[in-house]
């Protein structure tokens, strides 16, 4: 992997972060300005990303190797993640339910705002279709395992699993089938595919911008000591461990390439939401949200560049 090019889209998505900090600072986020973002972002940009990539990738049986592959190194990665931001917590003086936010908040990245963009600026649509389905892994683990842990439940409901229907996996699923049946857009329709890709990255970080001065107002203090476990875990102890799994276990190096990025990737934007939807503790995961997207931009390069030394 190109070092200088993943430099240089990191510390362009951070000016574009920068940028919507200030907009953000001077127009706060309204809830509807909120919502329109976050539809344009995922119901067309993040669904465009993934089509542009189906269709420019010509798929064989060597792709839905990788892509099954992807899909299953993604569940397990995500769900050790857990397992080890679990392990982290336990050598705190923290509650239970504590134990199971950090948990959540160590392993689970912002794999879809930030990871899947970046990994189409640095890999191209094929790389944005691996990442597409690294993403729709931790989807899986997020509103089964994550979901579970927040209840303290051993089961799922139907509920939690109808929240993996949304429009990006509609467009994984829907565009592999067209894909696996033959079926090509015209001509004139394939451009509108890639011309729409190109708002995810921009749109994301402005919005991830904009979000920072609403997380840090009128937000109550969390401890320096609490953040730093999920933070530390999600950012590097996690990261590093799985490139030292992707350099011992033989593994294809498009794959690995994409996984190291997406496990790299700050704890993800809906921490908050899912915090606040299931009575768990909200402020906690806006902090860790802010402050690993905000370091993760010195994080990622560093971690990349060990995972290249393995």
């Amino acid at each position: 992997m190109d070092i200088s090019t993943l430099l240089q889209s990191i510390l362009i998505m951070a000016v574009i972060i920068g940028i919507g900090g200030l907009i953000g600072y001077r127009q706060p986020l309204t809830d509807d300005s909120r919502q329109l973002v976050i539809t344009i972002i995922v119901n067309v940009a993040m669904p465009c990303i993934i089509l542009d990539g189906i269709f420019q990738t010509p798929i064989n049986n060597a792709l839905w190797t990788q892509i099954l592959a992807t899909l299953a190194l993604s569940i397990g990665l995500n769900c050790l993640g857990i397992w080890m931001g679990w392990l982290g917590a336990r050598a705190m003086t923290v509650s239970v339910q504590k134990r199971r936010e950090i948990a959540i908040l160590s392993g689970l990245g912002n794999t879809g705002f930030i990871g899947l963009p970046l990994c189409a600026a640095l890999f191209g649509p094929k790389g944005a279709l691996l990442a597409a389905i690294f993403d729709a892994g931790v989807d899986v683990v997020l509103w089964t395992v994550g979901v579970m842990m927040l209840q303290g439940k051993g089961s799922f409901s139907l509920k939690g699993l109808k929240s993996l229907i949304n429009i990006p996996m509609v467009a994984i699923i829907g565009g592999l089938g067209a894909a696996l049946l033959g079926f090509v857009p015209p001509e004139p329709v394939k451009p509108v595919f890639g011309t729409l890709s190109k708002l995810a990255t921009p749109m994301a970080m402005l919005y991830i911008g904009m979000l920072l001065p609403h997380f840090l107002k009128g937000k109550r203090f969390v401890s320096v000591k609490l953040l730093s476990v999920p933070i530390t875990f999600k950012l590097l102890l996690f990261p590093l461990l799985s490139a030292t799994l992707l350099s011992i276990f033989p593994m294809d190096s498009e794959i690995s390439r994409v996984a190291l990025i997406q496990v790299a990737m700050p704890t993800l934007t809906l921490a908050s939401i899912l915090f606040g939807r299931y009575a768990a503790d909200e402020e906690m995961g806006a902090m860790t949200t802010l402050f690993s997207t905000l370091l993760a931009m010195l994080s990622i390069p560093v971690v990349v560049y060990m995972g290249s030394l393995l």
